[in-house]
C-alpha cells in the first residue's frame, strides 16, 4: 500500500495486469497439481503455496482497490476545494484555453467587464483585451507554449462590455500534462486595479503641476526614494547652491554635509524627529555653503509620505527655499517679530496651496498675490489685480441657487478651519462661468489676529460636467433616452408614497410590443434598435409632459399617467396603441407593421407596493394579448370604469 501510495496512480495501472497474472498462475496450480503424479508432502506443499499466492493476490487487490476509491474521493475533494475557492472569489479567475478561449470563469471576473458569465465564457482573452495590450497577451501565451515560463504576473488593460477600458492585474500558471509536460490550459486571477491607477495618474498630474509652480516661484524641491537608492533634487535646488543639475544626487546624507557646523546639530535632530514619526512634518531654517564657499541662508520643509510594515522610511519629499535676503533683512532692521510671525504664515499657508489657483488677501480684502493659474482661471492679470478688492477679481457663486458665495474674515470665537465648496461657479468679468472647486483658509497671527485669506481652486467644468453625465446615465436607458427601470421603480416608489400620504391617484400602464419578435429576427438586432427608437418617441409624442415614460427591457415599456382619471388612461392607451400601429417602419426595404398590448393598473392608496401595481397591470397586459392583441385591459379593481373585457384595437381606432 505504501508502495502505491508513492508512485502513485501510474503504478497502479502497472498493479493490475501484474495482480491477474499471480491470480491465473495461482488459479491453474490449483487445477493441475491433483494430476500430477506427485507425493503427498509434495502435492501438500504445492497447494499451500498456492492458496497463499492467491490469498496475497485477493488482499493486495482489495487494498489497490481502496487505494483507487480514496485516489477518487480525495480527487472529488480537490475538485469541491478548487470549485468553491474559484466561485468564492472575491477578485476575477479565469481558466484560458492555449488558443485564448475562456474556459470557465468566475462571476466576479464576469462582474468587473460588466458581462454575465455565460457571455464572457463565449469570448476570448483577446477579443476583451484593450488593443494597446494586446502583444504583451500574446507574447506570454507564445512563451507558456514554448516552456519559457510556467507562470506569469504584469497589468494590462480590458475592454468592458460597454466598451470602456479597465485596469487589471494579472497572476496565474500554466497547467501542464503530467507525464509529457505539453501545457493544457492556464489558471489566471485578475484583480480589478483601475481605481490605482486613475489615483496614480491623478497624483502623478497633481505632482506635475506642483513642481512646475514651485519652479516658477522659485522653489527647490527634494526628493528622497529608498528604493532607487538616494536623494534627487530640482533644477532649481541645486542651482541655488551653484551646481549643475544632478551634480548632488545619490547620497541622501550629503546634504548634511554641507550645512554650516552650527546649524548641523539641531537640523540633524529635527530630521531624526521627523523620520521617527514624533513630528508631522519637518522644517527648519540653516545654512548652507555654496560652492563658491559663501554660506547660503536655507528654508527646508519635507515631509515622509511612505513607510513601509516596521516604520522605516521609503519615500519623503520637500522643498528648499533660499531666505539669505530675507535673513539679511532680519539682522539689519530687526523688524518686529509680530511681521515676521504674519510672513512665515502667509508664505507656509501659500506653500502648501499653490499647486493650483491661489489668491491672498489681507485683512482689507485686498489682493497682495495671485500666481499663474489664478490669472488664467480668473482672466485677470496679476499686475492689474494687486492691491484691488477680492470682489473686483474673484467672484463665486453656488451653482444651484445662484447666490454669491460671501468670502469674509471669521467672527470673534469661530473656528478657523478651512471653508471647502465644491459647488462654486466662478463668474468673470466677461460674464463666462467656470465650475470650480475652493477652499477659503483665513490667515491668523501669533496673537490670533485675522491677517487675510488664502483662497485655493481649481477648475472643475470637466469633471462636473462627467458628474451630470454619470448621473443622467444612471437614470436613463442607453437606447431610447427615456427612464430606464431602476429609476422608474424610485419614481414609482416616491407616487405610490405620495398617494398613501396626500391620497390622489395615478394611472399605471403596462406596454407590450406584438411582433417585434419578427422584426429582430429578419432585419437583426440593428433593425429591433431603430424600431425601438421609434416607439419611444411615438409614446412620448401622445402624452403631456407631466407624464412619466420608461422602458423597462426589451420591447417592454411603462407609462405613468400623473392626471389619474381611469378614462384618460383608456382614452392615452388607445392613442399609444394607434400611435405604433401606424408606424411605417422600414428596414432594408422591407417594410415591419408591430402592435402593442397595453394592460392598466391604478396607483393609488391601498394598492399596495409598486411590484404588485405592476404585476396587476402585467397580468391585464397578458389578457389583452389573450383578447387577440392590440387592445387594452384593465387590471380587475378598474374593470367598471374601463371595460369588463379588453378593447380591441379595431374599436379603439
Amino acid at each position: 500500500m505504501a508502495w502505491l501510495s508513492w508512485k502513485g496512480p501510474r503504478a497502479g495501472k502497472r498493479a493490475v495486469p501484474v495482480l491477474m497474472a499471480a491470480g491465473l498462475v495461482a488459479l491453474t496450480a490449483s487445477i493441475l497439481l491433483p494430476a500430477l503424479e506427485l507425493g503427498s508432502d509434495a502435492l501438500k506443499v504445492c497447494l499451500q503455496i498456492s492458496v497463499a499466492v492467491t490469498a496475497v493476490t485477493l488482499f493486495v487487490s482489495a487494498l489497490f482497490i481502496r487505494k483507487i476509491i480514496d485516489d477518487r474521493r480525495q480527487i472529488a475533494e480537490s475538485e469541491q476545494r478548487f470549485r468553491r475557492a474559484m466561485e468564492d472569489s472575491a477578485i476575477g479567475v479565469a481558466i484560458v484555453g492555449l488558443d485564448g478561449r475562456i474556459v470557465q470563469a468566475n462571476r466576479a471576473f464576469a462582474d468587473m467587464l460588466g458581462y454575465t458569465r455565460a457571455e464572457i465564457e463565449a469570448l476570448t482573452f483577446f477579443q476583451i483585451t484593450h488593443p494597446d495590450d494586446l502583444q504583451i497577451g500574446r507574447e506570454t501565451m507564445m512563451s507558456l507554449k514554448e516552456g519559457k515560463i510556467n507562470s506569469f504576473h504584469f497589468e494590462k488593460r480590458y475592454l468592458r462590455k460597454d466598451g470602456t477600458p479597465v485596469w487589471a492585474q494579472l497572476a496565474g500558471s500554466v497547467i501542464r500534462e503530467e507525464e509529457t509536460g505539453r501545457p493544457l490550459y492556464l489558471v489566471s486571477q485578475i484583480e480589478d486595479i483601475d481605481a490605482r491607477k486613475q489615483a496614480e495618474a491623478r497624483i502623478a498630474e497633481a505632482e506635475t503641476r506642483w513642481n512646475f509652480a514651485l519652479t516658477s516661484a522659485g522653489q527647490g524641491v527634494w526628493s528622497l526614494d529608498m528604493r532607487k537608492g538616494g536623494t534627487t533634487y530640482s533644477e532649481t535646488w541645486v542651482r541655488m547652491l551653484g551646481y549643475a543639475d544632478g551634480e548632488l544626487d545619490g547620497d541622501p546624507d550629503r546634504w548634511l554635509t554641507m550645512i554650516h557646523p552650527d546649524d548641523r546639530e539641531f537640523v540633524a535632530e529635527a530630521d531624526r524627529a521627523h523620520l521617527a514619526g514624533e513630528t508631522p512634518f519637518f522644517e527648519a531654517e540653516f545654512r548652507m555653503r555654496h560652492k563658491d564657499g559663501r554660506w547660503v541662508w536655507i528654508l527646508d520643509r519635507g515631509k515622509a509620505i511612505e513607510r513601509d510594515g516596521e516604520g522605516r522610511l521609503i519615500r519623503a519629499i520637500g522643498s528648499l527655499t533660499d531666505i539669505t535676503q530675507r535673513k539679511e533683512a532680519e539682522e539689519r532692521l530687526k523688524v518686529s517679530a509680530a511681521m515676521l510671525a504674519d510672513e512665515k504664515e502667509r508664505l507656509r499657508v501659500t506653500l502648501q496651496s499653490i499647486g493650483d489657483a491661489v489668491i491672498c488677501t489681507d485683512a482689507a480684502n485686498r489682493i497682495t498675490f495671485m500666481n499663474p493659474v489664478a490669472e488664467k482661471l480668473t482672466g485677470v492679470a496679476a499686475g492689474e489685480a494687486l492691491g484691488k478688492v477680492l470682489g473686483h477679481v474673484y467672484w463665486p457663486v453656488d451653482e444651484e441657487s445662484g447666490q454669491r458665495i460671501g468670502l469674509t474674515r471669521p467672527s470673534a470665537g469661530d473656528s478657523h478651519d478651512s471653508d471647502q465648496n465644491t459647488r462654486a461657479v466662478l463668474i468673470r468679468r466677461d460674464e463666462t462661468r467656470c465650475s470650480i472647486r475652493q477652499v477659503v483658509s483665513p490667515i491668523m497671527n501669533d496673537r490670533n489676529d485675522f491677517c487675510g485669506l488664502v483662497i485655493v481652486f481649481q477648475d472643475f467644468t470637466d469633471a462636473r460636467a462627467l458628474q451630470r453625465q454619470l448621473a443622467y446615465a444612471a437614470a436613463h436607458d442607453a437606447l431610447t433616452g427615456l427612464a430606464n427601470r431602476s429609476s422608474f421603480i424610485r419614481t414609482m416608489e416616491e407616487l405610490v408614497d405620495q398617494c398613501r400620504l396626500d391620497g390622489g391617484e395615478h394611472q399605471f400602464m403596462f406596454v407590450d410590443l406584438d411582433h417585434f419578435k419578427v422584426v429582430n429576427d429578419t432585419g437583426g438586432h440593428a433593425a429591433g434598435d431603430a424600431l425601438l427608437k421609434r416607439v419611444a418617441d411615438a409614446i412620448r409624442d401622445v402624452l403631456g409632459p407631466e407624464d412619466i415614460v420608461a422602458r423597462l427591457g426589451g420591447d417592454e415599456f411603462a407609462v405613468v399617467l400623473r392626471s389619474g382619471a381611469p378614462a384618460r388612461a383608456a382614452t392615452a392607451a388607445r392613442l399609444i396603441i394607434d400611435a405604433i400601429r401606424n408606424l411605417n417602419f422600414s428596414w432594408d426595404g422591407r417594410a415591419h407593421s408591430i402592435g402593442a398590448s397595453i394592460g392598466l393598473a391604478p396607483i393609488r392608496a391601498g394598492c399596495g407596493e409598486v411590484d404588485e401595481i405592476i404585476a396587476r397591470a402585467d397580468t391585464a397586459c397578458y389578457a389583452a394579448k389573450a383578447a387577440g392583441r392590440g387592445c387594452v385591459s384593465a387590471a380587475p379593481d378598474e374593470v367598471s370604469k374601463v371595460g369588463a373585457t379588453p378593447l380591441p384595437l379595431a374599436a379603439a381606432s
